[in-house]
């Protein structure tokens, strides 16, 4: 099932990033004293009691600042935003109370018929929640109030999200045993001509102008006795091309349709290469734990020496080292070359997503890592392994129970996954790693940690 997405709305300089940062328990946004700095990169996994949820960090309103577009306009990117959501969070300033763009913003809301969760940031203290009161005048239920900064009330916003979030649905329709596959990447390198190639017809609308794709297309097809669904999404552009607000929130658009997928194909030109856009959409749909298949199309523009899978693995090797277990595509949607291999690739890596990991096996491999190469110590202490098991879910998650949670530095990490995806395979999936302590639960943290304190976790 796809995740819910909660997305963050509110003026300039409230504190969006550094509550962004504080959900997904890392420091990913920018956050600085200056405004309008929110600009890519927004989107991140929460995990909060056992549920997963996507997090959208929006970039500030400013309905009275705005000087290269009608209010019209700007009230349209915010709609975009607040559509693809399944949650807003409203997020105010308690320390300057109430403004006429807070009251623009809330009557924004209103109209729509999305759950609202009104958010008062920076109480740091009791001193400074005094314009709290004025918040009840949005016509919402009471605020929560939190430092996001500094992890006060974050705990208990992250219960009321999770109350607030549709329920889990535990039992899957006819749709849902669908595999489905969606098509993502930059405007214009083919994602629609690809699909009507697969389909073998025009169900798509194909056009050299790039954007034509709006909204996500869903197509249905049975493939070798597999039912599969292929999502076709919009372009994402990388912003100094996107003149048009309503662009900003393509993103917005594609992470939307990524929820809905198992595995994402990454379509890129093999005749242009790779951008920074094309990692950032890899690098969403691993973090959001989908599979990932990397497509190179127009590979009939490029020289004969260039439509060898060898030449794009070394090629790419720089560009994707975050991510050299994803499978290559080459194929033109145009001539058909490579066609063929594409689903059966995908469908591949969906497949690979529900191996299930035989503790005893599991364990033994985990042991053997841990002997052959013991992890590094950090001020007299080493990591130890108790016990590791598959979690349920729907990418590949091992928990690891373990002396300290602290101690797991990010090279050992990798280490670990290697050993893990030497003996299971999990050819095209992220491979997510979650430690347990074996002392138990005392002393577990109200809210998830500070991006100022993960250092010595990060290690």
């Amino acid at each position: 099932m796809p995740r819910p997405i909660v997305a963050i709305v509110g003026r300039p300089n409230v504190g969006k990033s550094t509550l962004f940062n504080r959900l997904i328990g890392w420091k990913k946004a920018i956050v600085d004293q200056q405004s309008g700095l929110t600009r890519d990169r927004l989107y991140g996994v929460a995990d909060w009691r056992g549920r997963d949820f996507s997090v959208v960090d929006t970039a500030g309103l400013d309905l009275d600042g705005a000087k290269d577009s009608s209010r019209a306009a700007i009230e349209a990117q915010t709609t975009i935003a607040i559509d693809q959501a399944d949650l807003i969070v409203l997020l105010l300033d308690v320390r300057q109370g109430l403004t006429p763009i807070d009251r623009d913003i809330a009557q924004m809301l209103r109209r729509s018929r999305h759950t609202v969760i009104v958010v008062a940031n920076k109480a740091d203290s009791p001193t400074e929640r005094h314009f709290a009161h004025e918040v009840l005048e949005l016509g919402f239920d009471e605020p929560s109030l939190i430092s996001a900064q500094h992890g006060l009330g974050v705990g208990e916003l992250l219960d009321r999200i999770l109350e607030a979030l549709p329920p889990a649905d535990t039992e899957a329709g006819e749709e849902t045993k669908a595999d489905r596959l969606a098509i993502m990447g930059r405007p214009n390198v083919g994602k629609s001509s690809l699909l009507n190639a697969l389909l073998g017809d025009e169900r798509a609308l194909v056009s050299p102008t790039p954007g034509t794709t709006r909204d996500p297309i869903d197509t249905e097809l049975v493939f070798d006795g597999v039912p599969v669904v292929l999502i076709d999404t919009a372009g994402i552009r990388r912003k100094s091309s996107s003149r048009d607000r309503l662009e900003r929130y393509s993103l917005l658009r594609g992470i939307h349709a990524m929820e809905r997928a198992d595995v994402v194909l990454l379509v890129l030109d093999a005749s242009s290469g790779v951008l920074a856009q094309d990692q950032h959409v890899a690098g969403y749909a691993l973090e959001a734990g989908k599979g990932l298949v990397i497509v190179l199309n127009k590979i009939d523009l490029v020289e004969p020496a260039e439509r060898k899978p060898a030449f794009w693995r070394n090629a790419l090797a720089s560009k994707f080292k975050f991510a050299t277990f994803a499978p290559l595509a080459l194929v033109s949607a145009k001539s058909k070359e490579g066609i063929g291999t594409l689903l059966p690739t995908a469908l591949e890596v969906v497949g690979q997503r529900r191996i299930k990991m035989p503790p005893n096996e599991l364990n033994r491999v985990l042991r053997e890592a841990f002997l052959d190469h013991p992890p590094p110590g950090f001020k007299g202490r080493r990591l130890k392994l108790g016990y590791a098991t598959q979690a349920a879910g729907e990418a590949p998650t091992v928990v690891l129970f373990v002396n300290d949670t602290n101690l797991l530095h990010f090279s050992y990490r990798r280490y670990l996954e290697k050993k893990i995806r030497d003996r299971f395979g999990l050819v095209g999936n992220p491979i997510k790693l979650v430690l347990r302590s074996d002392e138990g639960s005392r002393n577990r943290p109200r809210g998830p940690v500070a991006p100022s304190t993960r250092k010595a976790k990060s290690r």
